[in-house]
């Protein structure tokens, strides 16, 4: 659900553009006024991300995801009931706090609660909330945009942008209520010295309750040991991120979600209906609703496999097929398009059309499937994974806040800034993003090393290694090593003078 507000806000604006309702009330059709709505969302987001690691390390990531809720609650109750621009952005900024907020610490949730086996598949299904929250939050669009004889009518209804803005209200009062039926993070529990019930959160999650399970007594000592390294070599205050061995980490991190930022995706989400009438498509909300089926039904595949295939091999390949498919989509816009030629006032935010030329047309468009379907299968549930699970407990929210603050800030800028590079550059525009996902490329074969089957107290021995990034790791966790010799009876595990054994 918290992934789904992710979700919500990408798509809050995709489907009411090409609306009456929507142009008309707020007299906006592209351009920076279009631009400055659309990107207030990412801007509260920012805010709230970078706040997100003081309430989770405060008082719990558990509470943290409630708040953001309650927040994202208020914020649309706000934009359901705009009358203006003004109350418009401002309900966007307000809701995009809890969303930034949500964002940051369910994947940080997630990782600390996941067994290392299926990590990434727990983690990536916040990836696989936010493709089937675009899809939903469209398709309540694409409902509400028949209202009153459909989207041309220009006397439509307001109802047609304040039905799907009012219908967010519901995921996230389930999500604040279903929060109280989850367990605290283990991992949060033991930062806080609550040893007792971390150990008990363990048995549930990974022993059946059991606490004399050798996985959960391995686990326990895992993290007992961690915590102790932490706290002697290091502190928890936002300072260590600028310690040698954690600044490149944070550097990796803040650049993986610029660059899942800067691929292209969100454009093909927030303005699809703008490149699908420069495309010459003509059923736009009906020809973009596919593609966003494509996002939900290829994050499945990533889910399923990405703890066997690994991180790595996802960005690498992802980066590079991204950007081919941007530089068929330019190549085919400048060979076959015109400048338009503004016969049609509904085509005014955009300034490049294929006209007449279905071949074209369709050629464009299974690009644009194929993007988003390589983008749900790689980069999409990677980028999340990746941040979540390769910094220490002490500093793992206010790292993960730090990245996730990098996601949004680009998301804002484009957001912003989109409308206006569709008029003034058009199909340059999309040689532009080739360019990054070339860069992206590039980084992750220097720089991302291969986080698979690790645990998250194992992160120290990944990248303190020595080995170049390409090299990979040795295979193997200590925890299965731990866990067998505390099977065996060869190592014994004290809890506050308690001593526990495995039955």
């Amino acid at each position: 659900m918290g992934g789904g507000l992710f979700g919500f806000d990408i798509s809050s604006m995709s489907g009411v553009l090409a609306t009456s309702a929507y142009t008309n009330y707020f007299h906006v059709n592209g351009g920076i006024r279009q631009g400055a709505i659309t990107g207030a969302m990412a801007g509260g987001s920012f805010v709230g991300t970078l706040s997100s690691s003081f309430i989770a390390d405060k008082m719990s990531r558990k509470t943290a995801i409630q708040i953001a809720a309650v927040i994202w609650t208020i914020g649309s109750i706000f934009q359901t009931a705009a009358n203006g621009v003004g109350l418009l952005v401002f309900g966007r900024i307000v809701a995009g706090i809890g969303a930034g907020i949500a964002s940051a610490m369910v994947p940080v949730y997630q990782a600390e609660i996941a067994p290392k086996e299926i990590r990434g598949r727990v983690v990536s299904l916040q990836q696989f909330a936010i493709t089937v929250g675009i899809l939903v939050q469209y398709f309540i669009q694409y409902g509400s945009s028949f209202i009153d004889g459909g989207p041309r009518n220009p006397n439509q209804s307001t109802l047609a942008f304040r039905i799907p803005w009012g219908i967010q209200i519901f995921p996230a009062t389930l999500l604040a209520v279903g929060m109280f039926f989850v367990p605290y993070s283990p991992r949060w529990l033991a930062g806080q010295d609550r040893w007792e019930e971390a150990i008990r959160v363990l048995a549930n999650l990974h022993g059946n309750g059991d606490i004399g399970h050798p996985k959960v007594l391995a686990q326990y000592r895992e993290i007992e040991e961690a915590m102790t390294f932490e706290r002697e070599v290091g502190d928890s205050a936002f300072r260590a991120l600028t310690q040698p061995r954690m600044l490149s980490r944070v550097i990796l991190t803040v650049c993986i979600q610029m660059w899942s930022q800067l691929c292209g995706m969100n454009v093909m989400m927030y303005y699809i209906v703008y490149m699908m009438q420069a495309a010459g498509v003509h059923n736009l909300l009906l020809t973009a609703s596919i593609q966003y089926i494509l996002n939900v039904a290829l994050t499945l595949p990533a889910i399923l496999f990405i703890d066997t295939w690994g991180r790595r091999p996802s960005l690498l390949y992802g980066a590079l097929s991204m950007m081919v498919l941007l530089l068929i989509v330019a190549a085919l816009e400048a060979i076959y398009g015109v400048p338009n030629p503004h016969t049609d006032p509904s085509l005014e935010a955009i300034s490049w059309l294929i006209i007449d030329n279905p071949p074209v047309s369709r050629a464009i468009v299974a690009c644009s499937y194929l993007f988003v379907s390589t983008f749900a299968v790689t980069w999409g549930p990677t980028s999340w994974t990746y941040a979540s699970e390769i910094f220490p407990t002490g500093i793992r929210a206010k790292a993960v806040s730090l990245s996730t603050a990098s996601n949004w800030a680009w998301n804002c800028a484009l957001a912003f800034a989109v409308p206006t590079l569709f008029q003034k550059i058009n199909w340059r525009m999309y040689v532009v993003f080739a360019v990054f996902n070339l860069c992206a490329f590039v980084q992750v074969w220097l720089t991302v090393r291969e986080t698979k089957g690790k645990t998250l107290e194992e992160m120290e021995e990944v990248f303190e290694s020595g080995r170049p990034a390409w090299r990979g790791v040795n295979s193997g966790s200590r925890l299965d090593r731990l866990q067998r010799d505390i099977a065996e009876g060869h190592v014994k595990v004290k809890l506050g003078g308690r001593r526990y054994e495995a039955l």
